[in-house]
């Protein structure tokens, strides 16, 4: 197949999401796509220019599914709603691409403009609740902060503990709490739940 810039994007963040930032080169880039790596420069300069590329792809994605949310809303929805609305399909989207929660994390850092338009939108939803502006940065970059370490968590691999049945019911009887928190839990109603102790806390920024 003819190279081009999606299909570039796509082998990226294949490589990305096996090897991590790290282990992404242009390369491996390359390999995966059975080409050589001096004609994929004609559409991608350099492995900063993919990053960004793919960073604006998947932010982009997230903003698309978020604006469908926010337009779905009924007339009347408070500003915690239209917070909700942008969080639960950016941690879907993320939740889509393996590593998209590393990814989203390091988009500021390589000047994605889709990852700003995402805090833009989710900074002015903030400030029309009338959060206050020496508070409204911090609270941006908590919800962004916490949607991002929420995937993060999901999309992790467990390590394999060989624990015996003794081992676990010792747990229970000395963590009794968090077992009990941690369990019957689904994973949707628990994150939409945790964004919403998040603007309860937002909310009291302005009493």
């Amino acid at each position: 197949m003819k190279l081009s810039t999606d299909r570039i994007i796509d082998a990226g963040m294949a490589v990305f999401a096996e090897a991590g930032y790290h282990g992404l080169s242009m390369r491996q880039v390359a390999k995966r796509l059975d080409a050589h790596a001096g004609s994929m420069y004609y559409h991608v300069p350099n492995k900063s220019a993919l990053v960004q590329l793919m960073a604006d792809r998947l932010a982009q994605q997230a903003y698309d599914a978020g604006s469908a949310a926010l337009a779905a809303l009924p007339d009347g929805a408070g500003w915690p709603e239209r917070v909700e609305a942008q969080a639960v399909p950016l941690r879907q989207t993320l939740l889509r691409h393996p590593g998209g929660a590393v990814m989203f994390a390091d988009s500021p850092k390589v000047l994605s403009t889709g990852a700003l338009s995402l805090m833009e939108r989710l900074l002015r939803t903030l400030k029309d609740a009338g959060v206050p502006d020496e508070h409204l940065g911090v609270a941006g970059d908590t919800v962004f902060s916490h949607i991002t370490g929420y995937v993060l968590q999901e999309q992790s691999e467990p390590p394999a503990l060989d624990v015996s049945a003794e081992d676990v019911a010792a747990l229970h009887r000395r963590f009794p709490m968090t077992v009990a928190a941690a369990a019957g839990r689904d994973q949707d109603e628990k994150f939409i739940r945790s964004v919403r102790l998040l603007c309860s806390g937002i909310r009291a920024l302005d009493e």
